[in-house]
């Protein structure tokens, strides 16, 4: 194997790596889905659910998983009854140029097989 031929090999790991580490932290059925919907702003556990048209249990263990990842920031609001808002950390937005290539592609995969 040459020299090129290793670097290659390493890139192509590297890449590997790196994708997998990304779908990790954002694959999944809702992740993206939800970061998407908190992009316009903060919202309650309830309306979360209600938008994104999830269980509150499975909606309770995406949002610790994207909470853990500094992706979404849970604050506890001093209400009664106590409610939570979700919204997003600075750092979820340097996801935003994955999510509007993420639209385009879906865009045009849907007109291709749709029609």
């Amino acid at each position: 194997m040459n020299t090129d031929q290793k670097k290659a090999k390493t890139n192509t790991k590297h890449a590997r790596l790196t994708i997998q580490d990304t779908l990790d932290v954002v694959g999944g059925k809702w992740k993206l889905v939800l970061i998407f919907i908190l992009s316009d702003g903060k919202k309650k556990f309830n309306e979360l659910s209600r938008e994104a048209g999830i269980t509150p249990r499975i909606l309770s263990k995406e949002l610790q998983e994207l909470e853990m990842n500094d992706l979404v920031i849970r604050t506890v609001c001093d209400t009664k009854p106590v409610t939570v808002e979700y919204s997003l950390t600075e750092y979820s937005k340097s996801l935003s140029d994955v999510i509007i290539a993420m639209c385009k592609w879906g865009e045009n995969h849907r007109k291709k097989i749709v029609g």
